[in-house]
């Protein structure tokens, strides 16, 4: 399609001096160019505040592309990812600054808007009030990101506020976990190997384990994440969403509202935790030296670690622990979902899944043999596909960013997080961190590039502990 009838989709990223922008969304949105999918003729404006020229702006792109993009930097790709962009220097907090905004959408021929709100939660509003002023950005689409809101009274007034200004169907919440490769691949694993789908249930799987682990601090985010924290960070944010999808039953479609009916379902069966043992299902840690971080208030109590135990309420999980953990300064970097499957006989290992979301993107499998030689003895062998290390994956593997990014251009849904989701998440951790504080838990500490605190080992019956399958 060309020509007046076709629709200039533009692209407008406010924060866009940002670390996300430089980081993220320019490397991105450069490999969509050079994988042929983005149309030829869409803009991408960058609102800052800072008085720079698009070319100035453009030198400075350049630099972080070069060191963040997955695809090779060529000369001619970058003047071409350069022909389209365009800075534009305001100041969004301020009203009147929305008719100029206007004005330079006219001037570049913009028909279709889609907006990036790589800003603080807390300029959504005001951003959203701004554009209200804007032709035809009503009829554009938003992708905010995540974590939505501080809590959630302001999550719901900020959700009803976006919906109320681009309808709720055009409200994209990212997480960017949910673009992963392996995430993605976590319902073929589930749904299309019969040997797995069998099994997935509470006769067969012992516990599940969610862990997302960070080698670094809070670097130079120490301002937001001391008004924030784990819970908050990644559990309610990123964490709750995983569970969903390994939890979920099997949608009729693997897009659309089917799927998000899915995961809905599992997040409401979440079984709530009484305040009586409320110690026995939620360990919460900071990490020694993190009062000394910049901008850390040096009496904090904000948690840089979380572990909890959950249960599903229905009839698939049935008195199977969930456990799930998070925390900086662990000494690794690792996301993955272990699967332990229940034990065959006592003194036999038992099966173990587990799905590597990063840095290693890939599936281990461990297994039991009869040990060869003439013994009877049963011993564990394992399988290990290391998705990540084949070079085409390197080479054609699109990250979670760019998935997003063209999804929301596509108008396709399924793979960000939606209201009620976001909702339901914070409900139930909100009334976790209630219970917490009122029955006066201690904040547990652990050292720097530890396993975490000994004290998560409340959280297991005797004999059990945090997965150490992996080889």
């Amino acid at each position: 399609m060309n020509g007046e009838n076709k629709k200039l989709l533009t692209l407008t990223i406010f924060g866009g001096t940002g670390d996300l922008t430089f980081r993220k969304l320019l490397p991105a949105l450069y490999n969509l160019q050079e994988t042929n999918k983005l149309d030829k003729q869409m803009n991408i404006v960058i609102i800052g505040r800072r008085s720079y020229t698009t070319k100035e702006y453009g030198k400075i792109a350049c630099d972080w592309i070069q060191k963040f993009s997955r695809l090779s930097y060529q000369e001619e790709s970058i003047q071409q990812f350069l022909q389209r962009l365009h800075y534009y220097q305001m100041d969004f907090t301020n009203i009147d600054a929305y008719q100029g905004l206007q004005a330079y959408y006219a001037q570049l021929g913009c028909k279709e808007h889609l907006f990036y709100f790589a800003v603080a939660p807390r300029f959504f509003e005001v951003i959203a009030n701004g554009l209200f002023h804007v032709m035809p950005a009503q009829q554009g689409k938003v992708i905010v990101e995540k974590p939505f809101g501080e809590d959630l009274i302001s999550a719901k007034k900020l959700n009803q506020y976006l919906e109320n200004f681009f309808q709720k169907e055009n409200v994209y919440h990212i997480d960017h976990y949910l673009g992963k490769e392996m995430i993605r691949n976590m319902q073929a694993i589930r749904f299309m190997n019969p040997i797995f789908q069998g099994v997935w249930n509470h006769e067969f799987i012992d516990h599940v384990e969610i862990s997302a682990l960070e080698e670094v601090g809070v670097e130079n985010r120490g301002g937001y994440y001391d008004q924030s924290g784990a819970l908050k960070d990644m559990v309610q944010n990123h964490l709750l969403q995983i569970l969903s999808i390994v939890a979920m039953e099997k949608p009729n479609h693997f897009f659309g509202d089917d799927m998000h009916e899915k995961q809905l379902e599992v997040l409401r069966s979440l079984k709530p935790i009484d305040k009586s043992n409320i110690k026995e299902s939620m360990v919460l840690a900071q990490y020694e030296g993190y009062r000394d971080e910049d901008k850390v208030d040096p009496n904090s109590h904000t948690e840089t670690y979380a572990a909890l135990k959950l249960y599903i309420d229905n009839e698939r999980w049935k008195d199977v622990p969930f456990y799930i953990r998070t925390g900086k300064k662990l000494g690794r970097r690792e996301m993955e979902v272990v699967i332990t499957f229940k034990q065959s006989e006592p003194e036999v290992e038992p099966n173990v899944l587990i799905i590597k979301i990063q840095p290693t993107e890939g599936v281990y499998f461990r297994f039991n043999i009869k040990k060869p030689g003439d013994s009877d003895e049963v011993v564990p062998a394992s399988m290990d596909f290391c998705q990540s290390c084949l070079d085409f994956n390197r080479i054609n593997t699109p990250e979670a960013y760019e998935r997003l990014l063209l999804a929301a251009m596509h108008s396709e849904s399924s793979w960000f997080s939606q209201w009620e989701q976001i909702e339901t998440s914070w409900t139930f951790i909100e009334q976790l961190k209630q219970f917490y504080d009122e029955t006066n838990q201690t904040l547990a500490t652990y050292p720097q590039n530890s396993d975490g605190p000994i004290e998560t080992k409340v959280l297991f019956p005797d004999g059990q502990h945090w997965n150490k399958a992996t080889v």
